[in-house]
């Protein structure tokens, strides 16, 4: 937001210059960006008018004007295209200094004497760039110093204000802080209703109300659009960074920059029937003020007459029914749309304009009528014609809640006591209704301020406006109680640790991603669509972290990273009949070589049995019981994916990254990836002290004959069953299949420890427990002893 510091001095004038004016306003958080002189430094340029004019004898570009400059008449050379006799312009005197510390002196051009020079907007640090002389009013006093005519003694200042700071989008909302501040007392500025002189009204329906609670319009006809804006006007805008248009538009911008309320005006002639303020339909489209035409959406917000759109509400105006000099009745409207049906709109269609800059954030739903009445009396000042009256159009309004500000609570949060009759001053004079309660006050917040909704939100203006260098530095003070850690828990900082030990990198991605890579990666799990996204590649809420870990493990591939290893712990969002669930997710990616390059490594890459160890360090410690069974997914290789579970219950899958994807991807070496839910990771088992057996162990092996289908996992727990309770331990050392081994069956080998803790086993017990072993082995699988 740039603003004019004389501008804001008609509101409000601290006695302080203007470095200390932006000291302040930063101070209270409203950042000063930058300081800009409106023009310039020059010296010795007046108001001067042009005479008479007759070509260049050797030039014919040039021409030779005779100039007054409310002394005497002198002779300049020009090559402007604009000069003629009878326009007022600045004249830089002889002797004059413009920027950039250029002296006029008496010249000759082209063999004829110049006693000066005529100035253009850029020559006088106005304008970046101009097309010819700077022409001034016709009203303009001959002899009068440039600087004192346009009160170009002035600074622009320029604000970088966050997004909840809507009010401070105007001159008077940065007014009101810049009074506040400065314990004075802000008066807004009295605007009388005009008083209409013809009847007419032009009808109104509002079709959709809750984006568009209020809407103010007004008639006024017989208006001369071709009379120039004054000179005032112009400036303002210019120093506010708005070039000037014409009258009627001028007009609406300067309502934009003093109050904050954007306005649009059309030319009523061009209007059929009545404004219909509705949703677009399929198929629709507008052709816009900047030349573009637009295929309108169903969720867009239309101002509309009875045949045809004619605005992108909040955003821009149409061209067919824009005002133009030729236009002699207008239609005035103001509008209040609601916040959060309005955001995101005018960047779906890839505009920014300052109407939909501020309607996004939230503007005064109380302003629209005040600002139809200020810009008619503008207007018809400098345009003429009749007003009829204002017809205005009600909806539900945001509410305007109580809220409990408690004297105890200012000083436990800001660390010290603030007065009552300060606090009051301070709420008040930021336009606050405030009323004493027993507790400390009860506040409502005007309707200019969408961000204050809570007791901290008045906190922080209180500190703010009371001075955030005059809050104490205070030690909390507090008795703190440290809680017992359950040596049955572990926290997620442990398994970081540990995965980093293993050479991982941990990585963070966003929560929003790629519909594609969603789609790739979601297993037909449907994802959240975000109604704001910031971009077309960041509109769905992840379901799973594979798919930010893909990316990045992409991102580095391209970079010629060798070795990537990474993990991520975080949320995904997932759609429930409760809802929309957010999962504490643990997930790691691994591809390209398994050790650093070194001369002692082959170079061997990792598979799928690596990741698989690293998971299976993390669950080590779990306190339920883990198990792998073979799945199948889209997106992961078949014969290399599982589903882990926990006690029965499915906590995540592993797998490699499907062939189709890795090449789509460009990934040269296979990608390796887990993801599961935090919570079995955290349960652990609490280690049991039991004694050791002084007696030997015993250990038989045995090679059996299963299906080539069979998962070892299944014989491992008909093993674990079935062996008894004197087996300690239990191996699979090998899988062989291939010559003396029927091609549709494997061999698996076992390894069974028994021991007893009191006494030494006897061969015949071993014996029992092996050939039960064997016995069910055969009954549940048709196993046998390899020979």
């Amino acid at each position: 937001m740039k603003f004019s510091e004389q501008w804001l001095r008609e509101w409000v004038s601290p006695a302080v210059d203007t470095e200390q004016l932006a000291a302040r306003l930063t101070m209270a958080g409203l950042e000063v960006d930058a300081i800009d002189p409106v023009a310039g430094v020059f010296s010795g340029v007046v108001v001067a008018e042009i005479v008479a004019t007759e070509p260049h004898p050797d030039a014919e570009k040039l021409q030779v004007c005779r100039v007054n400059n409310g002394a005497e008449e002198v002779q300049i050379v020009c090559g402007a295209a604009n000069a003629r006799p009878g326009i007022k312009i600045p004249l830089a005197t002889l002797g004059a200094v413009l920027p950039g510390d250029f002296k006029i002196k008496k010249a000759k051009l082209r063999g004829v004497e110049s006693f000066g020079m005529l100035c253009a907007e850029q020559e006088l640090g106005l304008a970046e760039k101009s097309d010819g002389l700077m022409e001034l009013p016709a009203d303009a006093p001959l002899g009068e110093d440039i600087r004192r005519y346009l009160n170009l003694d002035d600074t622009v200042i320029e604000l970088g204000l966050t997004p909840n700071r809507a009010d401070c989008l105007s001159v008077r909302g940065i007014a009101r802080e810049a009074a506040v501040l400065s314990g004075l007392a802000f008066e807004d500025a009295a605007i009388a209703p005009y008083s209409p002189v013809i009847g007419e009204e032009l009808p109104i329906r509002v079709m959709a109300a809750d984006d568009c609670p209020r809407y103010v319009g007004r008639v006024i006809r017989n208006v001369d659009v071709s009379k120039p804006s004054p000179l005032w006007l112009q400036e303002k805008l210019r120093r506010c960074g708005l070039r000037s248009i014409d009258a009627v538009v001028d007009v609406t911008n300067f309502i934009l920059l003093e109050l904050g309320q954007p306005m649009h005006a059309f030319d009523l002639d061009k209007v059929q029937g009545g404004i219909v303020v509705r949703q677009a339909v399929a198929g629709e489209s507008l052709a816009l003020l900047d030349g573009q035409t637009i295929e309108l959406r169903e969720d867009s917000l239309l101002i509309a007459d009875e045949k045809q759109p004619l605005a992108l509400a909040g955003i821009m105006g149409g061209d067919s029914s824009s005002v133009t000099d030729a236009s002699q009745h207008l239609f005035l409207e103001a509008a209040f749309f609601a916040p959060d049906k309005i955001a995101g709109r005018a960047r779906s269609y890839g505009l920014h304009t300052d109407s939909s800059h501020r309607f996004e954030r939230g503007v005064d739903f109380e302003l629209p009528q005040r600002a139809i009445e200020r810009a008619t009396a503008l207007i018809i000042e400098i345009c003429g014609g009749e007003a009829g009256p204002v017809s205005c159009v009600d909806a539900q309004m945001p509410a305007r809640e109580p809220i409990l500000l408690r004297e105890k609570r200012i000083k436990k949060l800001l660390g010290m006591a603030i007065a009552s009759d300060e606090v009051e001053s301070i709420l008040r004079g930021l336009g606050m209704a405030v009323s004493a309660v027993d507790e400390g006050w009860s506040v409502i917040a005007p309707s200019w301020r969408f961000d204050i909704s809570i007791e901290v939100d008045l906190l922080e203006e209180l500190a703010r406006v009371y001075g955030y260098n005059r809050l104490p530095v205070t030690p909390i003070h507090d008795s703190l109680t440290i809680q017992a850690a359950p040596e049955s828990r572990r926290g997620m900082p442990q398994l970081r640790q540990q995965l980093v030990a293993r050479g991982y990198q941990e990585a963070i991605t966003y929560s929003f991603i790629d519909p594609a890579m969603h789609q790739a990666m979601a297993e037909g799990e449907e994802g959240v669509e975000l109604l704001n996204p910031i971009s077309a590649d960041m509109s769905i809420m992840r379901t799973s972290l594979l798919p930010g870990l893909i990316k990045t493990a992409m991102h580095n591939a391209k970079r010629q990273q060798a070795r990537i290893r990474l993990f991520e712990s975080g949320l995904r969002f997932v759609k429930s009949d409760t809802g929309l669930k957010q999962v504490p997710t643990l997930a790691a990616l691994l591809t390209g070589r398994r050790e650093p390059e070194s001369w002692s490594e082959s170079g061997d890459l990792v598979d799928f049995y690596d990741l698989k160890a690293d998971l299976e360090s993390l669950l080590s410690v779990s306190a339920g019981t883990i198990s792998f069974t073979a799945a199948k997914y889209a997106a992961l290789h078949p014969g290399q994916t599982a589903d882990i579970y926990c006690d029965g219950k499915r906590i995540g899958r592993i797998g490699a990254l499907h062939p189709s994807l890795q090449a789509k991807w460009d990934f040269v070496n296979p990608v390796y990836l887990f993801e599961l839910d935090q919570q079995p990771l955290l349960e652990r088992k609490v280690p049991v002290f039991a004694e050791l057996s002084r007696y030997p162990e015993v250990r038989r092996d045995l090679a059996l004959i299963v299906d080539r289908q069979l998962a070892a996992e299944e014989v491992l727990q008909v093993v674990r069953k079935s062996a008894g309770e004197y087996l300690s331990d239990l191996k699979l050392f090998d899988i062989y299949q291939g010559k003396g081994i029927d091609p549709e069956r494997k061999s698996l080998a076992l390894g069974l420890t028994f021991r007893h803790s009191s006494r030494t086993l006897n061969e015949e017990e071993v014996s029992q427990s092996v050939d039960a072993v064997v016995q069910t082995l055969k009954e549940a699988f048709g196993a046998s002893l390899r020979n």
